[in-house]
């Protein structure tokens, strides 16, 4: 697996930069690369280089501002009523300027055949259920998002590809990182980790919603609206070496939205909450009757002990209220939740709202519409590890609710 570099800061809230590298799926290792670009991570980022870098292989360039954009669609709705879903990866040149379909030639279609036939299956499956058309062409969507954006991306030029790769990989790439790269980015989760919820009636600020958001990942984005209806969220990133394999490095929005100052609405979707929650994918169908009572076991070794931390100790036991596409979690210790990427129980903490599915005769505890967790090491003996949603830190692995 790729190494991660994690940043601790960030994902705590913190406001120095966050690095997001290496998005391997817990239990869907298909959602990997497919190939790898031999570019290092440790180099200087986009825009943020003081000379020309010859080598744009491994340095995205000119579009090296990227923005990882999101739809909340309600009118018709598309996607789970409790994810915001996929709009896209575009490569913004640092002046903010950008270029659109850049390589005709390239401008793929049958998208769905071409991850398939590469090996990307559970990115598909995923996009089926979190890249949604709002007029249900999906494909035609997918094959819109490849050929205006992702053939001006310089790092997935055919030519800087390992020989002898099967034609179309750099777009198997793209998507594959931009599912990823969604995963780290759960706004759903994060509004309503700060109260923001979807309602019929009220209304928000256009700075009650930045600071939601700045206040679980460290960072503002760009919100747009539609007249005064939230439709849209973007973050934004420089990028050290390749979109096939770099480091995401973090960084608040260059440039506002268009939500207004006031009476922003975020209406409620129609239709039903995620049960697609593996981060790859992973199994469909609707989740597995949740237990009342129940112990977190982690799928590599021991689980969670009652301040929520990773333990190979005698696990605690949780009381889960709710169903399964919409729970809470509380510990001996007290109210159980995320914030920042950060999982903990304890009397200070706020409740967060969690999911499950059932995968391969387990159900799995999801956050944020992925079953993918991590630390940053193995726990032993009296040493436990602090868990994190996501895979940005060194061991990952998934959760399983198991009744006692």
């Amino acid at each position: 697996m790729l190494a991660v570099a994690a940043a601790l800061a960030a994902l705590l809230g913190s406001s120095a930069a966050s690095v997001l590298s290496s998005f391997a799926s817990l239990d869907e290792r298909a959602l990997m690369p497919t190939i790898a670009s031999g570019c290092s991570t440790t180099g200087t980022a986009s825009c943020t280089n003081t000379s020309s870098v010859s080598n744009l292989c491994c340095f995205e360039a000119p579009g090296g501002l990227l923005l990882q954009t999101q739809f909340w669609d309600t009118s018709p709705s598309t996607g789970p009523t409790n994810s915001w879903t996929i709009h896209g990866l575009w490569p913004d040149k640092c002046d903010l300027t950008f270029s659109q379909n850049c390589d005709p030639s390239r401008a793929y279609t049958g998208i769905a055949s071409l991850l398939t036939a590469q090996g990307a299956s559970s990115t598909l499956s995923f996009m089926n259920t979190f890249w949604k058309d709002i007029n249900g062409k999906d494909e035609t969507f997918w094959e819109h998002e490849w050929s205006t954006h992702g053939t001006c991306m310089s790092t997935l030029k055919p030519a800087c590809l390992p020989s002898g790769s099967p034609k179309g990989a750099e777009a198997v790439a793209f998507f594959q990182t931009v599912v990823k790269l969604f995963q780290t980015l759960p706004t759903f989760t994060w509004l309503s980790n700060q109260g923001i919820t979807p309602s019929s009636s009220g209304t928000h600020t256009l700075a009650s919603l930045t600071a939601a958001i700045r206040a679980e990942s460290g960072f503002t984005p760009s919100f747009d609206c539609d007249g005064s209806t939230l439709n849209a969220v973007a973050y934004y990133f420089h990028l050290k070496g390749s979109i096939i394999d770099g480091t995401f490095v973090q960084i608040s929005a260059p440039e506002s939205g268009s939500c207004p100052s006031t009476g922003i609405k975020y209406p409620p979707k129609t239709g039903s909450s995620t049960t697609t929650t593996s981060a790859g994918g992973g199994s469909t169908g609707t989740p597995g009757s949740l237990p009342a009572k129940a112990t977190i076991h982690a799928s590599s070794t021991g689980g969670l002990l009652s301040l929520g931390t990773w333990s190979t100790q005698t696990l605690a036991t949780y009381t889960l209220t709710g169903t399964a596409t919409s729970f809470t979690m509380t510990s001996s210790k007290g109210n159980c939740g995320v914030s920042g990427g950060a999982f903990a129980c304890g009397s200070g903490v706020a409740l967060s709202t969690f999911s499950a599915v059932s995968s391969g005769g387990a159900l799995l505890l999801a956050s944020g519409g992925s079953t993918a967790w991590s630390s940053d090491g193995v726990p032993s003996g009296s040493t436990v590890f602090q868990v994190f949603t996501g895979s940005s830190h060194a061991q990952d692995y998934t959760l399983s609710i198991v009744s006692p």
